[in-house]
């Protein structure tokens, strides 16, 4: 049977570290991927704070580690490497916020987290501790994070310790998308955070893209927060409901799919 997606040519915007898994899903479902990544991934300046905090947890001084990106466990892994140490403790707990960083934690990591709730995190871990108070937290965030569990509640004692994990700068490199985009010869773009959204706005105006470029593009969101932020650049925003890669491309085949494959 063809796929829906058979040549469909698909925009990738995801960072060059990040982006093979998304490659592969496309192609097994016919389509070709097109990369043009919106941002890249790099160390903080000063890797000193985060280093030692990975030392501290494989020397077993937290309880949890509690990953909200993709690219937190991508960069935790980076580190553990570099620093030549063993693997995460068996009794440290792995908590990640939705599934692309539960994902991202089995691949870099080696470890099944628990998906926690973005809301209501104290009580999350409080409920799967087996002590229940003095929880040691380590939240490696980066440098656009907006404020999560930072000051750690002191009434559900939780302590918490955010450390700079990394930096997100504009993309480049990839395909020329403002000339592909003007001879009509892309099918759809991929976005899998809000910050893949507003850097590919910002990388095609610094590009020359032509004013409206995306109207009438379909844009594949991954979560409401993209899709939030995507339904600002004149696309048709499509949001996968499931939140996983795989949910990302059966919503670009169930649009293909009511449009007759078009």
């Amino acid at each position: 049977m063809t796929s829906i997606l058979k040549d469909k040519r698909v925009v990738n915007t995801r960072a060059p570290h990040a982006a093979a898994e998304l490659d592969e899903l496309l192609r097994l479902r016919g389509a070709e991927p097109l990369p043009y990544p919106s941002m890249r991934i790099v160390p903080p300046p000063d890797t000193a704070p985060l280093d030692k905090a990975v030392r501290d947890v494989v020397a077993g001084r937290f309880d949890w580690l509690l990953l909200t990106t993709a690219h937190a466990a991508y960069m935790v892994g980076q580190r553990l490497t570099f620093l030549g140490l063993g693997p995460l403790p068996d009794d440290l707990r792995v908590g990640a916020i939705g599934a692309g960083a539960a994902q991202a934690a089995e691949r870099e990591l080696g470890r099944t987290p628990q998906v926690l709730p973005e809301e209501a995190l104290a009580e999350s871990f409080l409920q799967a501790s087996s002590n229940g108070h003095g929880l040691r937290v380590l939240l490696p965030q980066g440098d656009l994070a907006r404020p999560l569990l930072a000051r750690g509640p002191a009434e559900h004692s939780v302590h918490v310790t955010a450390v700079p994990a990394y930096r997100t700068l504009l993309g480049s490199g990839g395909i020329d998308l403002p000339l592909l985009l003007a001879e009509q010869r892309v099918d759809a773009i991929t976005l899998t955070s809000p910050i893949a959204a507003r850097n590919l706005d910002l990388r095609l105006d610094s590009e020359g893209a032509f004013k409206d470029a995306l109207a009438g593009l379909p844009l594949a969101c991954v979560g409401s927060g993209t899709a939030a932020a995507a339904s600002e650049l004149g696309g048709i925003v499509l949001e996968s409901g499931e939140g996983s890669l795989r949910g990302l491309v059966d919503e670009l085949e169930r649009y293909f799919s009511a449009r007759g494959g078009s």
